[in-house]
């Protein structure tokens, strides 16, 4: 059966491919904006007629695919009420937003079908364009195929003050980039590599009138494994003004940029004497370098992504976008600002560690090199491990080394980065700014800078693969943020305490020590990230008694703080 659908999607390959550029031009779909402190996210199962008299069934928020550009300003206190009407789990991750880690929607904070998560937090972002999509465990590549993904777009008093196109749908537009699979009878999107049909904010063969002024373009790389190489039909420059963290010291001019998944930048493109006339935004697909997905060859001789070949996107030009440049607004911008911001990175003479990240596969086969899957030091990712911890206001020098045959963009939650090297070199002049992915080359180091800012807590944030077949394959690791004043959770040894009854079945939860121990907080989190309970215990006969009374049946994480040492407990309440 297995090999009768790979028949059927090799036939869809060319399929699909005809179909798509067979067809007529669409409107740009442009999603709608919110804005204001609560936000309604609802995460339905819909459909969409991508093709003619075919209904695929997609998913969306608040809609019947993608969701809403959630507009935002540095400073507010926000809440998001995602409520989950699909009949699986989900999450929601606010990619490239500096949020607490109970905040954050990675697979630690599974909502429930018929559930909603509802957190709160306080913008610290500086201005830019960030995005928000699933992140559960296993599931993160087929969601946002089917439709789960939407743009943030952050603004403060820095950017404010400069001539800058803002003025959403009008000259300021959102561009999520995707290429999708579908099966033979169009009824399925699938994320596999023959993903034929390029769309633009879910729309295939697109065309976008434009003002002939100055346009600001919002480009995300939202697909699950293709990197695109950017630029215009006619060549023309364009500027670069922010990468994924936000704006950059001074625009900087390209004809070309380079996005892999999950990376976004920010584009001034001058129309101005082009009013009338139609060019395209392209993928230059055979400038892409070797070893990236979506060049023309992946891999090493004999070790090759199986039918990788067959995918004719791979290593061409093709267009996404058809752009009509017409009349100009009535108060246009024209002219590119000389400069934009000031950006401090941290030295590395600063840094408190230095830690690697070594990529390989998980078996060591020629073809695993190239197909996986794939670990992250040795390890898959574990719902029950941490696998780094690092401390309050610490700054690190975290090194990337890819010993594989194939390219990951690799991406880490809570901060932003800057690049120190690549392979021993300075990063790209378009890399220059706040990063929070970064795409490393086969048989390559990257080495990056951060800073651990704001938040402590026991639960992790994640960092990852951004290709979203490994990431579910399990290239994902785990990493807390503690109070300096606190020793590292693994400090603690499941010898020195133990706890029971587990299941709780009754109000209360004992907590034996092997030692003596002070008076211990504890605070209850649910598997949303929610803490549902907090108390204090007094220590007697180096036992406590933690009273649980009033939660309902499910799986709870446990917080324990003494004054010396922090641990986490994991139970079952009945």
């Amino acid at each position: 059966m297995f090999k009768n659908i790979i028949v059927k999607l090799k036939a869809t390959a060319v399929l699909s491919v005809v179909a798509f550029s067979s067809m007529g031009q669409n409107a740009l779909l442009i999603p709608p904006a919110l804005s204001g402190a609560t936000f309604n996210l609802n995460v339905l199962a819909d459909s969409t007629e991508f093709f003619p008299g075919h209904k695929t069934p997609t998913y969306g928020i608040n809609g019947n695919i993608l969701g809403p550009t959630l507009i935002l300003n540095k400073g507010d206190n926000i809440t998001l009420n995602v409520n989950n009407h699909l009949s699986t789990t989900t999450t929601m991750h606010w990619h490239g937003i500096h949020v607490p880690a109970y905040a954050d929607g990675g697979p630690h904070q599974i909502i429930q079908p018929g559930a909603t998560w509802s957190p709160s937090f306080t913008i610290m972002n500086d201005a830019g364009t960030y995005w928000y999509h699933p992140h559960g465990l296993n599931k993160t590549d087929i969601q946002v195929s089917k439709g789960l993904a939407g743009l943030i777009i952050v603004k403060d008093s820095t950017e404010a003050t400069l001539n800058l196109p803002r003025t959403y749908g009008v000259d300021d537009f959102p561009l999520i980039v995707q290429t999708k699979c579908f099966d033979v009878l169009y009824q399925t999107a699938i994320a596999t590599m023959f993903d034929t049909v390029p769309m633009v904010n879910a729309t295939i063969n697109p065309f976008l009138n434009t003002p002939a002024q100055v346009v600001r373009l919002r480009l995300l790389n939202g697909s699950s494994d293709r990197s695109y190489m950017f630029g215009f039909s006619n060549n023309m420059n364009f500027h670069l003004i922010a990468t994924d963290g936000g704006l950059i010291p001074a625009p900087l001019q390209l004809n070309r940029i380079r996005l892999s998944p999950g990376e976004r930048a920010e584009i001034l493109v001058d129309f101005s004497t082009l009013q009338g006339q139609t060019i395209n935004i392209m993928n230059y697909g055979s400038e892409i370098p070797a070893g990236i997905i979506g060049a023309l060859t992946v891999g090493s001789g004999m070790a090759q992504i199986p039918d990788y070949n067959l995918n004719p996107l791979n290593g061409a030009d093709f267009n996404l976008l058809q752009i009509i440049v017409g009349a100009p607004t009535a108060n246009p911008v024209i002219t590119i600002p000389s400069s934009l911001t000031t950006l401090s990175p941290w030295n590395t003479s600063s840094s408190n560690r230095t830690r690697t990240i070594t990529f390989s596969p998980k078996n060591m086969g020629m073809q695993d090199m190239v197909e996986g899957p794939f670990t992250m030091n040795g390890h898959q990712f574990s719902m029950d491990t941490i696998n780094d911890t690092t401390y309050l206001n610490h700054i690190e020098v975290w090194t990337l080394n890819n010993q594989t045959l194939v390219a990951h963009p690799f991406h880490i939650h809570d901060v932003q980065f800057f690049i120190t090297d690549v392979n021993g070199g300075p990063a790209p002049a378009y890399e220059a700014g706040r990063k929070d992915v970064v795409l490393v080359m086969p048989q390559q180091t990257v080495s990056f800078i951060t800073k651990f800012e704001d938040f402590a807590d026991t639960i992790p944030y994640m960092y990852h693969c951004h290709l979203l077949h490994h990431e579910d394959d399990g290239m994902m690791g785990s990493f807390v943020v503690l109070d300096s004043a606190l020793r590292s959770i693994n400090d603690i040894k499941q010898k020195t305490f133990s706890y029971y009854p587990n299941p709780v079945t009754g109000d209360n939860l004992t907590v034996e020590f092997s030692e003596n121990n002070g008076p211990v907080q504890f605070k209850v989190v649910n598997t949303l990230g929610q803490f549902v309970l907090t108390g204090y215990s007094e220590i007697n006969n180096n036992r406590c008694s933690l009273s649980v009374a009033g939660l309902n049946p499910g799986l709870y994480y446990i917080i324990l703080k003494s004054t010396n040492s922090i641990s986490k407990l994991k139970v079952v309440v009945e």
